[in-house]
């Protein structure tokens, strides 16, 4: 054999041998590629077959059960639908549940049969929340997609007869009862009604969406009073003029008119609230007093101030000047009106005269017994209601958890901390100690006094740097803008007290701070605020502050925190610009235009201007929305944007 043939012979025997090899290997892959196409369809399959569990529709003694993943499929078809949504651990649900099975056992033999189905609204929380349900159970009836509220009583002839009703070919909604205000006929319905409630809502707004239906249930149950209550409400984007002439300047906005005078809605925002509310509200401000016992029952037992109109007549116009009055603070205090001769002469007064007292154990030597004001045909109700709200305190009143909001929120407010206990057995010493205040509330009545029971105010108290002061009786200041003294503690006297108020009037006290310790290294792109540093940093007026108020404990706020780093990272390089947080659980605000009511609260101090600082309301706590929300507010941001 030729060397040229032999080295082709060598040649074909390696190819050869290298098919050899890719064929031997090729059915190895090929089959592992199988095996892998088999595997991905059989979790397609799996997954297909989850999602056919989801889709099917199963049935509990005739009950369609739907969830979020079925309910549209299930009711697209039908034109009528009776649901129920339930939680396996409710009560009411058990109990209703064979009655329920009996309503759907009575509405599949009807022509055409009507689907019964219920919803378990603790675990499809989609669908619950889509029909807006708040309790167990709730029944809705489906009408061509559109869902309406089952008020009646549960039981199988009710349900069913209304269910039946709604599925008639004819059948539509009825019309709400809920007026329809526009500038075209406002002031006529306004006008006319003794007393309306008028909503002024946004159609995109949230909140409105969420009223509507409790709003038109309250509506529905005040329009059966005798006589009725009626409810209206006013697209206030779309009425602008009557939006500005009631000062509407947040959604929803409720105002009670009476003959077309407007008062302040300061109630509840679900159907039996309003209709509680507005039924209270419809009666007289003013109570009837017919007999001298009853005030001198107020005198001798009373823990609040006590007002008395005196007149003539109910069509004495003195009296329904003082009813107007009332009106405006009815949510705050009693008021009381006589006719009676006797009761006049009891309180020296003639008709026509609004008298306010104080019962006995507040009266002391040092103030009048009565403050009495003549109401004459030109006293407006506006000068009424200064009077009243002028001589609501007496000199040194009582503090209690349930009258600080509405009764002692004047700054500044000298609070003596003691055991105070008006009940029989120990009046003398809850008034031994009052006594002392008053001796120095008579030097300084620019001030507010009053005295509080130490185990109430515990928490104040602890705050204060007090509980554990080994003194019978504390004393302390609180401020405006939220700052709090304490008087240091020592063998408690009329001139300790009056050393105190007077060191606070010269400017000599220092605040009390609740607050952690100053960080040492606070050069993180997000600053760590303490009681302490609150002025320093949050108050600069040369800076824009952005502060969120957290707790630690707080789930929203936890979730909010690598976020609001990178906020912090965002802006680092803007020296005028302060990214800040500050544990609200651990530390003083000492400004109380910061107000904290839910965590986390997010406020931008703007520079120049720190007593309007503005909070964010938008629930979207993401970059984008905090980064919006900044460069709308910020000052030196826009001066850059500006200068460019």
């Amino acid at each position: 054999m030729r060397p040229r043939e032999a080295w082709l012979l060598v040649l074909l025997l390696a190819l050869a041998q290298l098919l050899a090899a890719a064929s031997a290997e090729g059915p190895d892959e090929d089959s592992s590629k199988k095996e892998d196409a088999i595997e991905e369809e059989d979790e397609e399959e799996e997954e297909d077959e989850d999602d056919g569990d989801d889709l099917e529709v199963k049935e509990e003694n005739g009950v369609s059960v739907l969830n979020d993943a079925n309910f549209d499929n299930f009711v697209a078809d039908k034109d009528t639908v009776l649901l129920e949504f339930y939680a396996p651990w409710c009560g009411h649900c058990k109990q209703f549940a064979p009655e329920y099975e009996k309503i759907a056992t009575t509405l599949r033999e009807n022509d055409p049969p009507i689907a019964v189905a219920k919803i378990d609204a603790t675990s499809e929380s989609a669908l619950a929340s889509r029909f807006d349900v708040s309790g167990y159970p709730t029944i809705k009836i489906l009408k061509k997609g559109q869902a309406v509220d089952y008020e009646g009583s549960r039981t199988q002839e009710e349900i069913v007869a209304k269910v039946k009703e709604i599925s008639q070919p004819n059948w539509t909604p009825p019309p709400e009862v809920t007026l329809v205000l526009t500038k075209d006929n406002f002031d006529e319905v306004v006008n006319d009604s003794g007393i309306i409630l008028v909503e002024f809502y946004a159609p995109w707004c949230g909140h409105c969406k969420k009223l509507a239906p409790e709003y038109e249930k309250a509506a529905k149950e005040l329009s059966k009073r005798s006589p009725p209550i009626p409810l209206a409400k006013v697209d206030a984007t779309a009425e602008t003029d009557l939006a500005k002439r009631f000062d509407v300047s947040g959604y929803p906005t409720l105002k009670i008119f009476r003959k077309g005078k407007p008062f302040d809605y300061n109630g509840p925002r679900e159907k039996y609230g309003i209709v509680d509310y507005m039924i209270e509200q419809s009666g007289p401000p003013s109570k009837q007093v017919l007999a001298l016992k009853q005030v001198q029952e107020f005198l001798k037992d009373g823990d609040d101030v006590i007002i008395v109109g005196v007149f003539k007549a109910e069509s004495d116009p003195a009296y329904q000047r003082y009813q107007d009055a009332a009106n405006h603070l009815r949510e705050d205090y009693k008021f009381h009106h006589t006719f009676h001769t006797e009761i006049a002469k009891f309180l020296k007064v003639s008709p026509g005269k609004l008298v306010i007292m104080q019962p006995e154990k507040f009266q002391s030597k040092y103030e009048p017994k009565s403050h009495v004001m003549d109401i004459q045909d030109s006293t407006e109700s506006s000068a009424i209601k200064e009077h009243v709200l002028r001589h609501t305190l007496p000199l040194v009143g009582h503090r209690k958890s349930s009258n600080e909001a509405k009764r002692y929120s004047q700054r500044p407010l000298v609070v003596v901390y003691y055991g105070v206990d008006f009940s029989f057995d120990y009046r003398v010493a809850t008034q031994f100690w009052r006594n002392k205040v008053l001796e120095v509330a008579k030097d300084f009545p620019e001030y507010t006094f009053a005295v509080a029971d130490e185990d109430d105010f515990a928490t104040e108290v602890k705050d204060l740097g007090l509980s554990e002061s080994g003194e019978e009786v504390n004393a302390a200041i609180l401020d405006e803008g939220g700052r709090r003294f304490a008087m240091e503690p020592d063998d408690f006297d009329a001139d300790a007290l009056r050393a105190f108020v007077s060191a606070f009037k010269k400017g000599k006290l220092k605040p009390v701070v609740k607050s952690q310790p100053v960080p040492k290294n606070n050069k993180g792109p997000v600053k760590v605020v303490v009681g302490k540093t609150f002025d320093s940093i949050v108050m600069d007026p040369k800076k824009d502050v952005l502060i969120e108020f957290y707790a630690p404990w707080c789930g929203h706020c936890k979730q909010l925190e690598p976020v609001y780093t990178a906020l912090g990272k965002k802006y680092k390089g803007h020296k005028n610009l302060v990214i800040a947080k500050m544990d609200a659980t651990a530390n003083d605000v000492t400004n109380d235009r910061y107000k904290v009511e839910g965590f986390p609260t997010i406020y931008f101090s703007p520079s120049g201007d720190k007593k309007n600082p503005i909070k964010f309301e938008d629930g979207n706590r993401d970059l984008d929305h905090l980064s919006k929300f900044i460069e709308e507010h910020a000052t030196e941001l826009s001066r850059a944007r500006e200068e460019l």
